[in-house]
């Protein structure tokens, strides 16, 4: 059974930090491109990182600079680094698990991150 199990999530003040994490069970991690997505309320889920299996890295214009996306294969999880959060980065975060020969694709349950003062 899969599964992607994400943490870190929380309320934190404009301008701080969070660190999400990803862990994942059930499926070969190193064959997993691996992503995370954000979808606010009333909005539509999007793209907001995603690492592929060789380490390359994909951020939404609205991220760079400030979210850094990280995979640890050793212990099957993916990580997300967010620096100078602002309000409008307030969204429940998913993970995505993506396998590069398009035997599978899987969300987790999502974590919620708040950004407010």
């Amino acid at each position: 059974q899969v599964q992607l199990l994400e943490s870190g999530g929380g309320l934190v003040q404009p301008g701080g930090s969070l660190r999400l994490s990803c862990a994942a069970s059930g499926i070969i991690f190193s064959r997993y491109a691996m992503g995370w997505y954000r979808q606010a309320i009333g909005k539509q889920r999007e793209l907001v990182a995603t690492i592929s299996t060789s380490i390359s890295t994909n951020y939404a214009d609205s991220v760079k600079g400030r979210f850094t996306i990280s995979r640890d294969n050793a212990k099957n999880t993916v990580y997300l680094q967010m620096n100078s959060l602002k309000p409008e980065d307030t969204a429940v975060y998913y993970c995505n698990a993506n396998n590069v020969y398009g035997r599978g694709y899987y969300w987790g349950q999502g974590t919620q991150v708040t950004v407010s003062s």
